[in-house]
C-alpha cells in the first residue's frame, strides 16, 4: 500500500468532515473554527503529495490555536444562549477520533520511513494533527456545555502547546 495515498486519502476524508460540520454549524464562531480546520487538511493533503513526488516542502506552523481561541473569546462576549443537539456532541466526537488517528498515523509513519526529510515532515503533521484534536475536543467541550465552557475559559490551555512536540 501507498502511504502517501493513505495519508492524502485521510486528509481528504477529514476535509470534507470539517467542510460538513462547518455546513451544519448553526454559529459563525464555530463555522470559521471549522473552515480553518478543513483549510488545514488541504495544507496537510499538499504536503504528503509533494513528498508522493519527492519535492516534500516543509510544514509550516499555523497560528491555528491561536486563531481558535480568539474566536472562542468572542463567542464569550455574546449574550446569545447556544442550544446544540446531541447528534452534534457525537459529530464533533467523530472529528476527535478521527484526529487521534491521524496523530498516531504520522508517528507511526515516521518511525518508518528512513528518509530523515519526510520522518521530520510526518512527525510535523502529527504535531498539527494533535493541534486539530485539541481544538475539536475544544469544541466538543463547547457544544456539550457551552455556558460552563466559556465561563471557565478552558480554551486558554492551547498556548501551552503552541510549538510543542511528542
Amino acid at each position: 500500500m501507498d502511504i502517501f495515498q493513505f495519508a492524502m486519502d485521510k486528509e481528504r476524508y477529514s476535509e470534507h468532515f470539517y467542510r460538513d460540520l462547518a455546513r451544519r454549524a448553526n454559529y459563525v464562531g464555530l463555522k470559521n473554527i471549522l473552515t480553518m480546520l478543513a483549510d488545514e487538511e488541504v495544507k496537510h493533503y499538499r504536503i504528503v503529495e509533494q513528498m508522493r513526488n519527492e519535492t516534500p516542502q516543509e510544514v509550516t506552523e499555523a497560528p491555528i490555536l491561536a486563531d481558535a481561541r480568539r474566536i472562542f473569546e468572542k463567542m464569550k462576549g455574546t449574550p446569545r444562549q447556544f442550544d446544540f443537539h446531541i447528534s452534534e456532541v457525537d459529530l464533533y466526537r467523530k472529528a476527535c477520533d478521527i484526529e487521534e488517528e491521524s496523530r498516531r498515523f504520522y508517528l507511526e509513519k515516521a518511525e518508518e520511513v528512513t528518509d530523515p526529510v519526510q520522518k521530520r515532515i510526518f512527525r510535523q503533521l502529527a504535531e498539527e494533527e494533535n493541534k486539530h484534536f485539541m481544538i475539536v475536543e475544544g469544541i466538543r467541550s463547547f457544544v456539550a456545555r457551552p455556558q460552563t465552557y466559556l465561563e471557565n475559559a478552558e480554551f486558554y490551555h492551547f498556548d501551552d502547546y503552541v510549538g510543542g512536540e511528542f
